[in-house]
């Protein structure tokens, strides 16, 4: 089995909480803060925390704004964030694919 693809895996996004973010995130234009915390059973604190680290390797954008007189946070995949997450995706169904031929 070749292992070169498991070494290829973005250590970032790779993580359980980061990857339903990114998941998320990728399957729309931009998100609310709290729709992403009750989709995916996270307390606040720990998607502050994963997505602060999505944020410093330039993956995720955050805004924050007011709809209705009241604070509204909002986070987007940027335009590194999006390709890296699909380059990702195919290597998963690469090590995928590897896994069926065995």
């Amino acid at each position: 089995m070749n292992t070169e693809p498991f070494l290829n895996l973005d250590r970032v996004i790779h993580e359980k909480g980061r990857l339903g973010i990114m998941s998320m995130l990728a399957a729309s234009v931009d998100i609310s803060f709290t729709e992403l915390r009750d989709t995916l059973s996270m307390t606040d604190g720990n998607l502050i925390t994963h997505i602060r680290t999505l944020q410093e390797v330039g993956y995720v954008a955050v805004t924050k704004s007011f709809h209705n007189k009241r604070p509204l946070t909002t986070c987007c995949l940027t335009l590194l964030g999006r390709s890296t997450f699909a380059a990702y995706i195919d290597l998963l169904e690469q090590i995928v694919r590897q896994s069926k031929t065995l």
